[in-house]
């Protein structure tokens, strides 16, 4: 089973790394949830948001490609990379996988987790 493993934004260094091993085909939205990575997903996973950006650091060759629909979504995030993919569309192969959550992301979880929020600004 590959493992993924969730760099949270370097501004945010209070939080560590989260590994979890999934199954081949899981989305890595899918792995983030299950393990409470903070990436965001404002539609709920249904390609219709940029929210769940990320860039994949290590074993984006295990991915698909990246397609025409997901370009188009991910042309509405911030800071777009070489190594950018929407967390609902990057489902896993078996190599283990590396992904830093965007900032945007994390926000978006914010916003999404209200009571998150209150809690982060009063530490």
């Amino acid at each position: 089973m590959p493992k993924v493993t969730f760099q949270n934004p370097l501004t945010l260094k209070v939080f560590a790394a989260i590994s979890i091993d999934v199954k081949p085909g899981t989305t890595i939205l899918d792995a983030a949830e299950e393990c409470g990575a903070r990436v965001g997903h404002a539609c709920g996973g249904n390609l219709a948001c940029s929210t769940c950006h990320v860039w994949v650091h290590e074993g984006v060759d295990s991915l698909p490609e990246v397609t025409d629909k997901e370009n188009d979504i991910m042309d509405k995030a911030f800071d777009v990379r070489a190594e950018s993919r929407l967390g609902c569309q990057a489902k896993l192969g078996t190599a283990d996988v590396v992904v830093e959550i965007t900032e945007e992301s994390h926000r978006a979880w914010l916003d999404e987790n209200p009571d998150e929020r209150k809690k982060a600004h009063a530490g």
